[in-house]
């Protein structure tokens, strides 16, 4: 694993924070799911006009915010281990949603239908979703592990951002073209329009979250005492942390 600042290795520490934060991740990434990952909602921009955004904008990055925070304090491995228990929850979610909306209502509950609308959720949006968050993730936890490293620890808003750019485009290119390329309502224009911005507005929040980003690295470092450095980690999503 990658060294830390007390010269012992990432695998072999009990972090007093990092179930919180790891809560926190996949909370955030369940709540964005659910409640905004397939709504198109509109803004009116000056000069531009009505444009149009995916709902999840709302609060889906700050699941990047705290992915980028993972593997900045506790290494890509502890990083890697959040990503994997995401993705098991998004699964998980998916699969309970399904049973819970397939079952038989009671004769005198009269809400079956709307609740199909808010909860019976199509397979390919949960398909795109779920391939979308795995790869933009990793993506994501490599850039700013492999940035870290090149920038020696410093100017931590370069490597967050730069991770972002590079992780939500991944993630942007993936869910909207799979889940929508084709579907009812989605003209190519719009699937890319939604895409591009969405990659624009997810970069942007980033930006505007650098400073708390600062703010809770900087406590967990401190409270933690590591700060850890990647340099002879196995970055394959599927390596076993020691």
């Amino acid at each position: 694993m990658g060294s830390g600042i007390d010269g012992g290795t990432s695998g072999h520490r009990n972090f007093r924070y990092f179930d919180l934060v790891l809560a926190a991740f996949v909370t955030i990434l369940l709540l964005s799911n659910v409640l905004g990952a397939g709504k198109v909602a509109v803004v009116d921009l000056p000069l531009l006009g009505l444009w149009p955004f995916g709902a999840g904008i709302l609060f889906f990055p700050v699941s990047y915010v705290i992915g980028d925070v993972l593997t900045e304090v506790y290494g890509y491995a502890h990083a890697r281990r959040a990503i994997w228990a995401g993705f098991a929850a998004l699964i998980f979610m998916a699969g309970m949603a399904w049973v819970v909306v397939a079952l038989p209502p009671a004769v005198d509950w009269t809400n079956q239908e709307a609740y199909e609308r808010v909860f019976g959720q199509v397979p390919r949006i949960v398909f795109a979703s779920i391939i979308a968050f795995w790869a933009g993730e990793f993506v994501n936890s490599y850039v700013l592990a492999r940035m870290k490293i090149w920038t020696q620890g410093r100017m931590l808003w370069t490597r967050t951002i730069g991770s972002t750019i590079v992780g939500q485009a991944v993630d942007s290119a993936l869910f909207y073209p799979l889940a929508f390329a084709g579907a009812a309502g989605w003209t190519t224009d719009l699937v890319i329009t939604v895409a591009l911005t969405q990659w624009a507005l997810k970069t942007g929040w980033e930006v505007l979250l650098t400073p708390l980003t600062y703010l809770v690295v900087g406590f967990l470092k401190r409270r933690e005492k590591v700060d850890i450095f990647d340099t002879d980690t196995d970055f394959s999503p599927f390596a076993k942390s020691r």
